[in-house]
């Protein structure tokens, strides 16, 4: 028998009680499913994403810096991030930050959470996921020429300063644009509208990439990135059905708007594509994927099905047009080099899924999510109600939230760059550039045995892989996909 002795458990949970009355089993096992597939989103999600999307020299480079971030994120989430987002305000007068604090004790996590029917350690790992694809949709806008040092800064400091203060303000019910009654079901605003301007404004800073990669820079292995981009659609159906807190009708409707809405934005991009390019693009149904999740997130469980495939439709057909018209005539927009399009994918995409929820909110759909009745009105159904006024309300505080996102993102992110860029340089060397991986990280993404021998001019070396103990030169073969 074991002589460790156990710390004292909130009141009236006893250590043998592993499954306490007010904790429901239904709903703390889908919620930590539901966190799982977001965070299979990630990890391996947008890593193998990223990886098959970009050059193969960056391939690596890439894929590795979603998973640092992934690491980081994690770390920071539990020693201050989480309470900063969901705990005690900083400030009572204005309520848009908590005071930084640790989510590790015993008696914090295995306490009643947020929803009092699982324990608050499930809605640390929850929330954490979602704080960390924030940081890796960023990472798109900078592939191919950011420093991994000054990314090593950026991330801590960016979830800090400015996810933070977007998830409290949105999310947080003490957040004051909470209380306001914003919707965001699942992160339109907090997530992917952040990501989007965050990741531009990133990309302004860093600089662009090197000219030669500006002007061709074809994915090393479409499939691999279809791979990735299946990952990241099946995983939001954790995204958007876990935001109810609960196994309810509610998270099962948001789960089907997810899908309905992807699968017709997917559709719409890729018949524009037919239309105006007389090809059928994987790479353009992929975007039309993407920007459809992302549209869905802030409405899923609370608009109707025809509500989510007007939303597809829109999602499918604007940031088509804001990537592949205004981004080409646009000399401003032309300056930044946003690697993987975030600023269309989700910024256009999220404050477009904003606005449009302030249209199309269902009243008895928002009470099934908020318990409230009366305070949360779409546009539409304020007419149909004969109260106007409170759909023209809820307009514009989802307006007001796009706005405070967006200066909130373009201010902290400006300032975090500015200062790693004291301490690092933002941006790759030309040389560096040139070589990409292997200049970066002493790996390549390709090295493959067998397939003609190649000096070894990584930092590592390779190991014999029968003796495990003396190093040769690495055999490799470079698989040109691009």
């Amino acid at each position: 028998m074991s002589n460790t002795t156990y710390a004292p458990l909130p009141a009236g949970l006893m250590w043998d009680e592993g499954s306490p009355e007010w904790m429901s089993k239904a709903d703390n096992a889908w919620q930590l499913t539901a966190a799982t597939l977001v965070g299979i989103q990630s990890v391996p999600g947008l890593i193998i994403l990223y990886g098959g999307a970009v050059k193969k020299k960056w391939a690596v480079n890439s894929a590795f810096m979603a998973f640092y971030a992934f690491a980081c994120v994690l770390v920071c989430w539990v020693g201050w991030g989480y309470h900063m987002s969901f705990g005690a305000p900083l400030f009572k007068s204005a309520p848009f930050w908590g005071k930084a604090d640790v989510a590790l004790d015993q008696v914090y996590l295995l306490s009643r959470g947020f929803s009092g029917k699982f324990p608050t350690a499930t809605m640390v790992y929850f929330q954490f996921v979602f704080a960390a694809i924030t940081l890796i949709l960023i990472a798109g806008a900078l592939l191919g020429r950011m420093n991994f040092y000054a990314w090593m800064l950026f991330v801590p400091l960016w979830l800090t300063f400015s996810y933070t203060v977007g998830a409290y303000s949105i999310w947080s019910p003490k957040g004051w644009l909470a209380l306001k009654g914003i919707i965001d079901y699942s992160g339109g605003y907090v997530i992917h509208l952040s990501s989007g301007v965050a990741g531009f404004t990133a990309a302004y800073w860093v600089g662009p990439r090197s000219t030669k990669d500006r002007e061709r820079f074809p994915p090393n292995n479409i499939l691999l990135m279809l791979t990735g981009a299946g990952l990241l659609w099946m995983g939001w159906t954790g995204f958007n059905g876990g935001d109810p807190y609960v196994v309810s009708l509610d998270a099962s409707l948001a789960v089907l708007n997810t899908h309905v809405c992807t699968a017709t934005s997917l559709l719409t991009w890729l018949a524009l594509d037919v239309i105006f390019f007389r090809k059928p693009s994987v790479i353009g149904a992929v975007q039309g994927m993407i920007t459809g999740l992302v549209c869905i997130t802030p409405a899923a469980g609370v608009v109707q099905g025809w509500a989510a495939i007007i939303m597809g439709l829109l999602s499918g057909s604007i940031p088509w047009f804001t990537m592949m018209v205004v981004h080409k005539k646009s000399t401003l927009l032309q300056k930044v080099d946003d690697t993987m399009a975030v600023l269309h994918t989700h910024a256009i995409a999220g404050s477009l899924g904003g606005l449009l929820t302030g249209l199309f909110a269902h009243p008895k759909l928002n009470n099934l999510f908020y318990d409230t009745y009366g305070k949360y009105v779409g546009l539409f159904y304020g007419f149909k109600m004969r109260k106007a006024h409170l759909g023209v309300r809820q307009v514009g505080i989802q307006l007001l939230g796009v706005l405070f996102i967006v200066a909130l993102n373009v201010v902290v992110t400006s300032l975090v760059c500015l200062l790693v860029q004291v301490i690092v340089p933002l941006r790759m060397s030309d040389e560096d550039m040139e070589i990409g991986d292997e200049a970066a990280h002493g790996e390549e993404a390709y090295a493959i045995w067998g397939q003609g021998e190649k000096l070894d001019n990584s930092r590592y070396g390779a190991y014999d892989i029968e003796s495990s103990a003396k190093s040769r030169p690495r055999s490799a073969g470079n698989i040109e996909m691009a």
